[in-house]
């Protein structure tokens, strides 16, 4: 996945176009132990998240106004409470500017959320200037995500894939053996959501796709308007879910918790049942990521 260019995490970000760099004033810099992480404003007060010196986007964030997703594949990531509408324990792998935590801790305020990030200085920049909040219903934690899911803790009934680094998702964050270890986190009736980028530009992405059916008992995909990121949705039932029943529940979300965009549209237009599609690649495996690093060797998340 490191063929992946750092250019390629704008896809889908053309109507922030307007937006540019050079009209956002620039709020932090700073070389952290992973990367050079800068926070820029523009001037309806949106915040932004970079990594490197690339200029590419890792998250915005507008402070005070959770529900405000602006990142379109932040919006359809939330087709997860479709799955599970009331979930007790959420998981999500990459913290950034925190744009889904402080959404989810909204919509779900009964819900525990542990978020993860590898790199210490993420988590402070997204306390210092995305507006993002613990409490006792919402917790950071610094470590490596991979060691974070195979520990000892109770199970999830919602886990959001969500890591990335300057250029792509960390390998040992693609893996069969790392996706069957998320899936023994899951509760009976839980799903995993990950989000992933489409052939093209990304040339893993079939086998992503081969690794997700192999490790899931069933996998949906969602395609993200505009953009070239799509969202995967891994089960570990039996039972069918009916698009339209995701559409239905989707729907009562929107009415019952506020939620200020379409979710019931972005089921209903970008539903696939992935599960039997024809592999077209390879399963990722543990015994393929590059040496001399190993799945337990710390590497940029979002």
């Amino acid at each position: 996945m490191r063929g992946v260019t750092r250019r390629l995490l704008l896809v889908g970000l053309a109507f922030l176009a307007c937006t540019a760099f050079a009209t956002r004033k620039v709020l932090y810099e700073k070389e952290s132990p992973y990367t050079l992480i800068s926070v820029t404003e523009d001037e309806e007060g949106r915040r932004y998240l970079g990594f490197d010196a690339s200029g590419a986007l890792q998250s915005v964030v507008r402070p005070g106004k959770p529900l405000e997703l602006v990142l379109p594949y932040t919006q359809v990531s939330m087709v997860g409470l479709a799955y599970v509408p009331a979930p007790q324990r959420i998981l999500i792998i990459g913290l950034g500017g925190g744009a889904m935590p402080m959404f989810l801790r909204k919509v779900v305020p009964k819900a525990h959320i542990d978020v993860v990030d590898i790199d210490p200085d993420v988590v402070t920049v997204a306390r210092r200037y995305f507006g993002f909040k613990e409490d006792s219903h919402l917790r950071a934690h610094v470590g490596d995500g991979r060691r974070f899911v195979e520990a000892e803790r109770p199970a999830y009934d919602l886990i959001f894939l969500d890591a990335y680094g300057p250029d792509s998702i960390p390998e040992h964050l693609a893996t069969q053996e790392f996706l069957a270890s998320v899936r023994a986190k899951l509760r009976p009736k839980g799903a995993v959501v990950g989000n992933v980028w489409a052939f093209p530009p990304n040339r893993h992405y079939d086998a992503m796709v081969h690794t997700w059916q192999v490790a899931f008992t069933q996998l949906h995909e969602f395609i993200v308007p505009r953009s070239s990121n799509r969202i995967l949705v891994g089960v570990a039932y039996e039972d069918k879910v009916a698009a339209k029943t995701l559409e239905a529940r989707a729907e009562k979300l929107e009415r019952a918790r506020g939620v200020p965009f379409d979710l019931s549209g972005l089921v209903d237009q970008g539903f696939t049942d992935a599960t039997q599609r024809q592999p077209r690649g390879k399963v990722l495996k543990d015994a393929d990521l590059p040496k001399p690093a190993s799945v337990t060797t710390p590497a940029q998340v979002r």
